[in-house]
């Protein structure tokens, strides 16, 4: 019923403004990027800071030690060997239950938004965008609890971080940077979950041998591309999970946007580039067979769509992009036999470019020399799609549909008895565009939705499991108009949601969790020669609620400056529902 009704939305706009040629998001995202923003004349000479919205990682009310592992400044920096630093773990590194990544950064001048990552070991602890500077400067930092990483960072490691910056006449900013270390003593943790860390984190990652000319991550150029690393894992492990960061650049970054390619051939946008529609799917891949897929978030990055939207509050994910979880526990009877084994990443419909890697969680079982496991039962179903289409000229409306499942199930024997592991996947995709206006105007709708279960168990009683559903939403307005002498004005509005659910159980408790994040955004751009102005405004709801504690902000703001923000730590929202 609702997507009924919004389809109709849309299709009314199409009407009342004559309904984007191929890739136009791409192409306004390409104009705002190319010309400098006027900035307001009140800014003040201080730094703005910049920031994502999401809830405070829960610490203990120790005092940390801290450590600063790398200060650099980033500025010629593409295409070229990431900055690497050594790291020593504390001495009395046991005693630390929590770990937290600190990321700061400041920069002044002008510069696009940059994709980076951190590795320590060859593991990939952080994604990140880079902040788009002003005249008179930014900061923004970024935290991230890297405890589940604490096997890696207990030993001796070269940290590495690529940030692919470029100076020249026209970019003139240099990303100053520093990346510390936080490292908590054990003391009760509020709200912090009982799942113990892997005793060992596989890197699954491109030349994890330093150095070489670009991050670790798999670049994936094409839907024929592929990247693919041979792993062996130790004879007593008895779990295993993958996971999975990604990515999307360059001609993908707006694939969400991208139309049919039957649309762009027939209207004859392009000669010899193929728009692949607005789908997309990481496929997971052990030895040739497909094992999982992931339908990821669309995340905007701070140059996205409309720059000013993005200051100083930056879409969802952004400055930490989510991964992604694959158990792999099903097929350890597979890959215990000692020799190495192929995990590998495609992407569907991809264009270039994709950045994938990933990190094997592995967990081991200290009373068995060797451990043993059955691969019981795999089905993987084709991806099911479906396209319909009407469009005429430059004009027309489109709706993809996309659903996949795929189910594992598989024994591991070890001290722990025989637990029988059964993972679920069920995806189900979405997409409305409506174009017009002879390649001038786009109106976008997007929604996936997953759900995922992992239930482990023995002969008389469950070892633990797992519960999660995800839905992902987006809507885009995006409409340009031809002004005269030069002059382009661009309309914005975007829509970015996601509601996530966690349910885990164990032998000794339990936790549920769920997180609602929605941005609303509007704004114009109108570029004159080289210059660019506009208006943006960003408001955000965000929810967290677990078994112990809740967070909720909600805030405003319009070009720079915050209009409204308020914290609450109440668990009543919407009418008084609980999480």
């Amino acid at each position: 019923m609702a997507s009924s009704l919004f389809l109709f939305l849309l299709l009314a706009f199409a009407t009342l403004s004559p309904p984007v040629c191929a890739s136009i998001l791409n192409r306004r995202a390409s104009l705002s990027r190319s010309h400098p923003v006027a900035e307001p004349t009140s800014l003040s000479a201080a730094p703005i800071t910049y920031f994502e919205v999401t809830k405070p990682i829960p610490l203990p009310k120790t005092k940390p030690y801290s450590y600063l592992i790398l200060q650099h400044e980033f500025a010629d920096t593409y295409g070229k060997p990431p900055v690497t630093a050594d790291y020593k773990p504390p001495s009395d590194f046991q005693k630390f239950s929590k770990i937290v990544l600190e990321w700061t950064a400041t920069a002044k001048g002008r510069q696009f938004d940059r994709i980076f990552g951190v590795w320590i070991g060859g593991v990939e602890i952080l994604r990140s965008c880079t902040a788009e500077p002003t005249k008179t400067g930014i900061i923004w930092t970024v935290k991230k609890d890297i405890t589940k990483y604490s096997s890696v960072l207990s030993k001796e490691q070269t940290v590495a971080v690529y940030l692919g910056n470029l100076i020249d006449d026209t970019y003139t900013a240099v990303y100053h940077v520093n990346l510390t270390f936080h490292f908590y003593p054990a003391d009760e943790i509020r709200g912090q979950s009982s799942d113990s860390t892997a005793a060992l984190v596989i890197p699954v990652s491109r030349n994890p041998n330093l150095p070489s000319n670009d991050g670790q991550w798999f670049n994936i150029q094409s839907y024929t591309d592929h990247g693919s690393k041979l792993v062996q894992i130790p004879q007593n492990t008895y779990r295993a999970v993958l996971e999975v960061y990604v990515s999307f650049h360059e001609t993908d970054e707006f694939w969400y946007g991208n139309l049919p390619s039957e649309y762009t051939k027939a209207n004859r946008l392009t000669d010899d580039y193929n728009e692949n529609g607005p789908f997309r799917e990481v496929l997971v891949g052990l030895d040739g067979a497909v094992i999982a897929a992931i339908w990821p978030f669309s995340v905007i990055f701070t140059g996205g769509l409309n720059p000013l939207l993005w200051r100083p509050i930056t879409a969802i994910g952004s400055f930490d992009l989510p991964t992604y979880d694959v158990e792999i526990t099903p097929f350890l009877g597979k890959l215990l036999d000692g020799e190495p084994h192929n995990i590998s990443f495609t992407v569907t419909n991809a264009l270039n470019v994709w950045l994938i890697d990933a990190n094997l969680h592995v967990w081991l079982d200290p009373n068995s020399e060797k451990t043993s496991g059955e691969l019981l039962n795999h089905s993987s179903s084709p991806l099911s799609m479906s396209l319909q289409t009407n469009f005429k000229a430059s004009n027309g409306s489109f709706i993809t549909k996309a659903s996949r499942s795929i189910t594992s199930t598989g024994t591991v024997k070890s001290s722990h008895g025989i637990v029988t592991t059964e993972s679920r996947q069920e995806l189900k995709y979405r997409s409305n565009i409506v174009t017009g206006m002879d390649g001038n105007l786009e109106i976008l709708y997007q929604r996936i939705k997953s759900t995922g279960k992992v239930d482990a168990r023995n002969s008389t009683s469950p070892a633990h499991s797992s519960e999660s559903s995800s839905m992902y939403s987006l809507y885009t307005y995006s409409e340009e108009k031809d002004g005269g002498d030069g002059e382009v004005a661009i309309t914005v509005n975007v829509t970015l949601g996601m509601d996530e659910k966690r349910k885990r159980v164990w032998r000794s408790g339990r936790s549920i969790s769920r997180v609602k994040n929605l941005q609303r955004g509007d704004g114009y751009l109108v570029i004159n020669g080289k210059n660019l102005s506009g208006v943006g405004r960003t408001e955000q709801d965000y929810y967290y609620g677990g078994d112990e504690w809740c967070y909720s902000r909600k805030i405003r703001s319009s070009n720079y400056s915050i209009l409204h923000d308020k914290v609450s730590e109440s668990c009543k929202i919407h009418g008084g529902d609980r999480f």
